[in-house]
């Protein structure tokens, strides 16, 4: 044999043995890029899935937000329509006050029956008119309770609202 053949066969098993190790390396290579993309396409799939969820709080945020302007506006159309109601059953109470002091003075012919009607005439106008004067602050009185209280109600509506929109940015950053 000589030496050449040798050195031949040497190299032949050399090429071999490098062939597959190159192979086996390769397949590899290739295996570990398909489990790489594959974890690459979970993660995107969950990171739009995840965008699509806070998108849909967001909207739902706003929507929350949207439903409490409607309902203070509504509550204010209905406390508006209570007081304008208020205001009528207080002139008809005002108009019957009135009437009441007018009929008590009756003029008679008895001099102490007339100055016991004039005095009376004068309680009934201080009543009437006190009545009109606590009727028409209770009434102011009403009327910012109540606009307090849908704000308040709007305030706390829109900012749990907003708490569930920053909730939702702070879980998806």
């Amino acid at each position: 044999m000589s030496p050449w053949v040798g050195l031949a066969a040497a190299v032949v098993l050399v090429a071999s043995h490098w062939g597959a190790y190159e192979h086996g390396r390769s397949v590899e290579q290739s295996q570990a890029g398909q489990v790489s993309a594959k974890r690459d396409s979970g993660d995107r799939l969950a990171e739009v899935i995840g965008e699509r969820g806070a998108r849909q709080q967001e909207h739902q945020g706003a929507q929350a937000q949207e439903e409490a302007r409607a309902n203070a506006h509504d509550q204010r159309v209905v406390a508006s329509a209570g007081g304008a109601s208020a205001d009528a059953a207080g002139q008809r109470l005002h108009s019957d006050a009135a009437q009441f002091a007018a009929a008590v003075s009756c003029p008679g012919t008895d001099t102490a029956a007339f100055a016991r009607g004039q005095n009376a005439t004068r309680a009934a106008m201080v009543l009437s008119d006190l009545l009109r004067r606590a009727d028409a602050r209770a009434g102011e009185l009403a009327k910012a309770y109540d606009d307090a209280r849908i704000v308040a109600n709007q305030c706390a509506a829109e900012y749990d609202a907003l708490v569930m929109r920053r909730g939702t940015e702070r879980t998806h950053q």
